[in-house]
């Protein structure tokens, strides 16, 4: 598919619409059943940077509705759970911030538009919490889910090995390279590729077979590569956070037998990894290596980690300031920034966003949106990508804002309910059974994984 939409540009639109229709169909035909519409929102989520690249989309937040629309046909058809009664609490938040801002919007200015574009992020989050707030999926589900979507970004990964130019010829310096992202934003592409990364990287300690690791590995790092080449830092480094996380929780929750399993492929992977370093060190003439010691091309420490963002929440800080119960309104940051020192930029942090467009409202916000999940896993702790899932919104939205769907729905990932498979669920049942009955578990059965794992 990525060479043929090399070839022939237009087609990336044909298998757009044919896609979604598939999965839509997929819905209406199933209702949900298999989680179909979970499935087409993480697929097109993944998806999104790509087709944004390829100019695919009618309108450039279009992916976002598409998440609400299948969220909202998952909901429709098999219900939601009461006790997600947060999320709908953080929706209602939202409003205040609507009302100021229809008070406050500039002459000319679209109050829509304005709205739309800062909120459509945050209403995407709640909707996909609200469907996913312990609901019930098997593990193997998950997983399924999870495979198929690493189809879209391995997509985007071969398609910027076909049109980007030489790597030698291109790079000059140690800023973010648009060239190398394919001509689209560096940050967002290698906030897609860090979601590859992770995904192959947890299919790689799951699965046993040979070939199914060879393939798994390749992608990694090649997405690894093609990350590293953005010169966008945000994306890599939630990835790490996020394999990291995830090798904690493993440790911590999984029987001895697979955490010792697990050792050859993380000394396969760091092996590799390094590999794919020194090979990129070389062909960037040693400026990968400056932009991660946050150093100039001549090997000066640039005083701003930030590469300008601090500037950005300074002035959104000094906007909540002024205005600390209802904030400025939707939307409204940028004009102020623009009052302010003359640049009209959207926010880069949603953190800071959310304070000075919604005040002490959006404070309210936040702390619903972190401290929930966290209650939520006392009772809740046999998802193994819970800390991955929640790591790689809260990164995402401190340096890329809420710009992708990937964040909102990905939040929603880690409410899932996970539960053993069905064979497993049987097997247990059918051994206690036995136990019951005055039969002993022989040393040779194997021993059944237990729910926690």
């Amino acid at each position: 598919m990525a060479l043929t939409v090399v070839v022939v540009p237009f087609t990336a639109t044909i298998f757009f619409y044919l896609i979604t229709g598939y999965f839509t169909l997929r819905i209406f035909s199933n209702a949900d059943r298999a989680h179909e519409a979970l499935l087409a929102a993480c697929y097109l989520t993944c998806w999104e940077v790509f087709l944004r690249m390829n100019n695919v989309l009618f309108f450039y937040e279009m992916i976002k509705y598409l998440v609400l629309i299948f969220m909202s046909l998952g909901i429709f058809y098999r219900g939601f759970s009461i006790k997600s009664l947060p999320y709908v609490i953080y929706l209602l938040l939202m409003i205040p911030s609507i009302v100021v801002a229809s008070q406050a919007i500039p002459l000319g200015e679209s109050l829509r538009k304005a709205v739309a574009f800062n909120l459509s992020g945050p209403v995407t989050l709640g909707v996909v919490a609200i469907y996913c707030y312990q609901r019930n999926i098997e593990v193997k589900r998950l997983d399924e889910i999870l495979k198929i979507s690493v189809g879209p970004i391995a997509m985007l990964m071969l398609y910027l090995f076909l049109v980007t130019p030489n790597v030698r010829d291109i790079v000059t310096s140690t800023a973010s390279n648009f060239a190398l992202s394919g001509g689209y934003g560096p940050n967002q592409v290698a906030t897609a590729l860090g979601i590859g990364m992770f995904i192959c990287f947890a299919r790689f300690l799951r699965e046993r077979d040979f070939w199914t690791n060879v393939i798994d590995i390749t992608l990694l790092i090649g997405m690894t590569y093609r990350a590293w080449l953005t010169f966008s830092r945000g994306g890599v480094i939630t990835a790490a956070a996020m394999i990291i996380s995830v090798v904690i929780t493993i440790f911590i929750l999984k029987r001895s037998s697979f955490r010792v399993s697990m050792l050859p492929k993380l000394v396969v992977l760091a092996f590799g990894v390094v590999l794919a370093w020194g090979f990129t060190s070389l062909v960037t003439k040693g400026l990968i290596d400056k932009r991660y010691a946050n150093q100039d091309a001549a090997g000066r420490i640039k005083e701003d980690l930030s590469t300008g963002r601090e500037e950005l929440i300074t002035i959104e800080l000094e906007a909540f300031a002024e205005n600390p119960i209802a904030g400025i309104g939707a939307g409204q940051v940028k004009y102020y920034r623009a009052k302010k020192d003359g640049i009209l930029a959207a926010s880069h942090n949603e953190t800071s966003r959310l304070l000075s467009e919604h005040g002490a409202i959006g404070i309210l916000s936040l702390l619903v949106l972190i401290f929930t999940p966290l209650i939520y896993r006392f009772s809740h702790r046999r998802n193994t990508y819970f800390y991955a899932f929640l790591i790689f919104w809260f990164a995402t939205i401190n340096h890329s804002a809420m710009r992708i769907a990937a964040p909102s729905f990905i939040y929603g990932l880690a409410l899932l309910n996970v539960i053993p498979d069905r064979k497993k669920k049987r097997s247990i049942a059918k051994l206690n059974r036995w136990e019951k009955r005055g039969f002993r578990r022989s040393t040779s059965v194997p021993i059944i994984a237990t729910p926690s794992t």
